[in-house]
């Protein structure tokens, strides 16, 4: 009886030895599996994709192209395909309500990945909760997206062009164009031909060497004046160099202002004449006396009027003036004769 009880508790210690031996290695064979560790280390996430490009159970989940997880379920949605995959808790706090989820690929062979893009700034998910679904930069889904929206735009341009849209579509498609081009191009052998020729102006600039060292001579006397300019010979020169000049010109400049800022506040005569109504009302009024005075003149009014219009007034006047002369010589040469004193003494 004894020999039977210890042989039971013998074979009980083998059977729990292969028990814990399965379980270890079956936990070590779901770890190596599965990167995102034991459950109690994962959380689980969904995201609806409308295309999962070869999703599949297992597929890993990445987070800025690091693997952090894996896929669990993949199954269909009212609004597209449902993705069930379980993070590594600790990177909760990058994947927030702010991250995006797009289906990437591992090779080119097509295996499908989840990568999702860090946002720390925002809020972390909870359990369960859905992650916004994107498309990942530099994916072959991007990349074919944007290959067929080019080859797209690339098939509109060929179209506009044999439909002779465009200043490139007239040109292959009308014939007007063609012709103005070959014109175009006529013209422009024409005026080739002219210039080697030595016709016209440019034609002569180009095979004439008289008219070259002309117009070199213009240039070197150009460069001339200007390095006089600049070393400060002539009146030009001092202007631009001199500071006494400078200065001067910055007093006059000066004394301008000073002179119309007067002339705006009204002081002085030409300030009052262009701020005074009653100065400028009196010159206005004095201009419309002389104006009525040269009138009566003209019209002969008054002395001076007909002295300018009546010939005979002028002509007594003349003569009164001329035995005025006369009177006058004869005094000088006689006086006695007009001056009588007599003296009476009583």
């Amino acid at each position: 009886m004894p020999r039977t009880r210890s042989l039971a508790w013998a074979e009980l210690k083998i059977g729990i030895l292969a028990i814990f031996a399965l379980a270890v290695t079956a936990s070590l064979i779901f770890a190596v599996g599965n990167t995102g560790g034991f459950f109690w280390q994962r959380y689980p996430l969904k995201v609806v994709f409308s295309n999962v490009a070869g999703l599949v159970p297992g597929s890993p989940v990445r987070l800025s192209g690091k693997e952090v997880g894996a896929v669990s379920k993949v199954q269909f949605a009212q609004n597209g395909v449902e993705v069930t995959i379980e993070l590594t808790r600790d990177v909760r706090a990058l994947v927030t309500d702010r991250s995006t989820a797009a289906v990437g690929t591992i090779s080119l062979l097509g295996e499908g990945a989840v990568d999702i893009t860090p946002a720390p700034d925002g809020t972390p998910l909870e359990d369960w909760a859905y992650l916004r679904s994107g498309q990942a930069e530099g994916s072959i889904a991007a990349v074919t997206t944007e290959a067929m929206l080019g080859m797209t735009e690339a098939r509109g341009m060929v179209q506009d062009l044999r439909a002779g849209k465009g200043t490139v579509g007239q040109l292959f498609t009308d014939d007007t164009a063609y012709r103005e081009m070959v014109r175009f191009i006529q013209a422009a052998e024409r005026v080739t031909s002219a210039v080697s020729d030595g016709e016209g102006t440019l034609g002569k600039l180009v095979n004439d060497p008289a008219l070259y060292r002309e117009l070199r001579a213009s240039l070197e006397d150009l460069n001339g004046i200007t390095g006089r300019i600049r070393s400060g010979e002539g009146s030009l020169g001092l202007l631009l160099n001199d500071p006494a000049m400078a200065e001067s010109l910055t007093r006059t400049a000066a004394s301008v202002d000073e002179i119309t800022g007067k002339l705006s506040r009204g002081e002085g005569t030409m300030g009052k004449l262009l701020t005074d109504d009653v100065l400028y009302a009196r010159i206005n009024g004095m201009t419309e006396r002389l104006d009525r005075l040269t009138g009566q003149l003209e019209k002969g009014e008054g002395t001076a009027g007909q002295l300018l219009h009546d010939k005979q007034l002028y002509e007594n006047m003349n003569l009164a003036v001329g035995e005025l002369r006369s009177l006058l010589e004869d005094v000088r040469k006689d006086p006695r004769k007009f001056l009588n004193v007599k003296v009476s003494i009583f």
